[in-house]
């Protein structure tokens, strides 16, 4: 089972996920282990740019996986973008990214096993974490093991629903089934509060959080008429990641 920065005495992961150089180095400073690094956050995130890893590398050594989602939407790949998905996975291994986060389903809701035991041949020596597709998938018991199967180090899942502490029950039931075998990370309105709940009432030592706060643009003319977006998303809101809010729930864990 992987371990922390090295450290095999370390009992919790604290992983916080991240857009930006901002929010990199504020996650840092709140005591993350490790970044899940994307792009589009606001959209449940996609793939970040090789500019953006390198220009976090070059002012962090906090180790780093990268998402690998090629757009919005399901998690039913063409094999078009499987092939994209399978580049960027070989391009960030080269940049020596330590992890992917990546996730792939069947029209029935499978985890479509052909489709990422090809993307993890990509990944070398990184570690892979299988997304939230977990969540969407039809059998989360049956994609447990097949993900034990596939050599997946960990399952970041809310337990099938909206938070983690609405799926605290299926959390705990997947911790026991995993055996050890792979780490299932709680994710989906992880703060302070929730782990609290979460280390009394579960096994679980693996948690991702955004930690996000909304900052208000420096943007002193503002059109009210034009989205560049979805209608009704601010343009002139910033999200980055509270060091504090991370700290809050390391202390917690330490």
């Amino acid at each position: 089972m992987e371990t922390i920065s090295g450290n095999p005495h370390q009992k919790y992961i604290l992983e916080c996920c991240v857009d930006s150089v901002e929010s990199a180095l504020q996650a840092e400073k709140g005591g993350a282990d490790r970044l899940e690094l994307c792009s589009n956050l606001i959209i449940g995130g996609t793939t970040p740019t090789l500019a953006l890893f390198r220009q976090i590398r070059e002012h962090t050594n906090i180790r780093i996986h990268v998402l690998v989602r090629p757009r919005f939407g399901d998690f039913l790949y063409t094999k078009q973008e499987l092939h994209i998905i399978a580049k960027e996975i070989d391009m960030f291994r080269k940049a020596g990214a330590e992890g992917i986060v990546i996730g792939c389903l069947t029209p029935d809701g499978s985890l479509d096993c052909e489709a990422m035991h090809f993307l993890i041949d990509y990944a070398g020596q990184m570690t892979v974490t299988l997304h939230r597709a977990f969540d969407m998938s039809k059998d989360p018991f049956q994609t447990l093991e097949l993900a034990k199967e596939l050599g997946i180090h960990t399952i970041l899942t809310s337990g099938c629903q909206a938070s983690c502490l609405d799926g605290i029950d299926l959390l705990r039931q997947l911790d026991e089934k995993s055996n050890g075998e792979i780490t299932l990370m709680a994710g989906a309105g992880i703060q302070e509060s929730s782990v609290r709940i979460l280390r009394k009432k579960t096994n679980l030592t693996a948690f991702h959080m955004s930690g996000k706060s909304v900052k208000n643009s420096k943007m002193q003319f503002r059109n009210p008429n034009v989205f560049m977006g979805l209608p009704g998303m601010s343009e002139y809101e910033i999200w980055e990641t509270d060091s504090n809010a991370v700290l809050a729930v390391r202390k917690l864990l330490s």
